[in-house]
């Protein structure tokens, strides 16, 4: 039988510690990505811009839901893999705005897919990375 991984609720006092950990590796992602403000909010499942206002300058008070979080370690994912598979971080950082020719991205720059708003689009350009970049 499977063992499905845990959770920790949402009122949980390390639900803060992950939110406010989380956060702070997003926000140094979206610097090295040069995200704008709408795909910063896109990536978080469409946030209030005050809400990521908010965020971005007390992440120690930040209580995400558990979707929130996911996306947030989708994000931490790809940016993994990117520097697995690209050897200068330049190119790793470039990749999300370079148009792509894969089947997922259909001459698209990933960037497209990856902040559409929608957790699936995250969980398709993690998965593609993933098998990119082959085993450990």
């Amino acid at each position: 039988m499977a063992r499905q991984a845990s959770r920790v609720a949402s009122d949980h006092p390390a639900a803060t510690a992950l939110s406010s950990a989380g956060l702070r590796t997003f926000f140094r992602i979206a610097g090295a990505w040069g995200l704008s403000l709408a795909e910063q909010r896109a990536a978080l499942g469409n946030v209030a811009k005050q809400t990521l206002y908010n965020w971005r300058d007390h992440p120690e008070s930040a209580r995400l839901r558990d979707d929130q979080l996911d996306r947030l370690s989708y994000v931490v994912g790809i940016y993994k893999a990117l520097h697995i598979i690209f050897t200068r971080p330049e190119q790793a950082d470039s990749w999300i705005r370079r148009p792509n020719e894969a089947p997922p991205f259909g001459g698209k720059p990933a960037a497209a897919t990856l902040f559409s708003g929608k957790m699936e689009d995250l969980m398709r350009v993690r998965r593609y990375l993933d098998a990119a970049r082959g085993p450990w």
